[in-house]
């Protein structure tokens, strides 16, 4: 299943108007997306506080990530301080996978964000997020914390966001979204003494990443239809629901 590095920002000395700080509120976003991550199968390593932008990014490429996700609140130039507004979602343009994650993300805020048109996904070659990580990367400026309104939509929407955002991620790995988020339950797998096949995607024709013993115990995150997002070892994927048994 897919892996992300989510890095919401660490500087919490861009302070908010109307209170609070950048550091604080995108945290406060990344915090209500790990639910979503977990009952979607969408596995995570997350920046630590105090930690640096180096470090960051040097422990992002020290893991074989799918997508490196950076979560940001923006903030114009000292002569236009207030003045501007919406979201800009941030790619390398040599990416394809970084484009194509940004114009997903771009394109599905815009459902959220009060003005859709100050929506878009840009090219960039300075934010070091984007150009040192190994993996496709994508920056978020989810809009503009020294504009009023926009500190005040993002204080608001912590949760909305939060869900938009793994929506995205799940539009982006192909898999289906599951939502609202899901309590962790176990399974016990009950075939006619064969193994369970677990798969990438929720479809039978899906690529098989591992399998599971008759009678073994596994972790389930979410279900979507008959299918279920299960854990075993190392492994997360998708079962078919007639095999598993939900025990607590």
């Amino acid at each position: 299943m897919a892996t992300i590095y989510l890095s919401p920002s660490l500087q919490p000395y861009n302070l908010y108007e109307g209170g609070g700080n950048e550091q604080q509120y995108m945290n406060l976003i990344a915090d209500a997306m790990e639910p979503y991550l977990r009952t979607n199968g969408i596995q995570f390593t997350r920046n630590r506080l105090g930690m640096t932008l180096g470090q960051v990014i040097r422990e992002s490429n020290s893991g074989n990530y799918d997508l490196h996700l950076a979560i940001h609140s923006n903030a114009a130039p000292e002569d236009l301080s207030g003045q501007l507004y919406g979201t800009d979602v941030y790619y390398y343009p040599y990416s394809w996978r970084g484009k194509r994650a940004a114009t997903i993300i771009a394109d599905n805020f815009k459902k959220i964000y009060p003005d859709p048109s100050r929506v878009q996904a840009r090219p960039t070659t300075t934010l070091a997020e984007i150009t040192k990580t190994n993996a496709p990367a994508v920056l978020i400026e989810v809009a503009y914390h020294d504009n009023s309104r926009d500190a005040e939509w993002i204080r608001t929407h912590v949760d909305e966001i939060a869900q938009n955002l793994v929506q995205s991620l799940t539009m982006y790995f192909g898999i289906p979204f599951i939502t609202p988020p899901q309590p962790e339950r176990v399974g016990i797998v009950r075939t006619q003494g064969g193994n369970l096949n677990i798969r990438r995607k929720p479809t039978t024709d899906s690529e098989i990443i591992g399998q599971i013993p008759n009678g073994a115990q596994v972790t389930v995150f979410g279900q979507t239809g008959n299918w279920y997002v299960v854990q075993y070892g190392n492994v997360t994927g998708y079962v078919r629901g007639d095999y598993l048994e939900i025990v607590s």
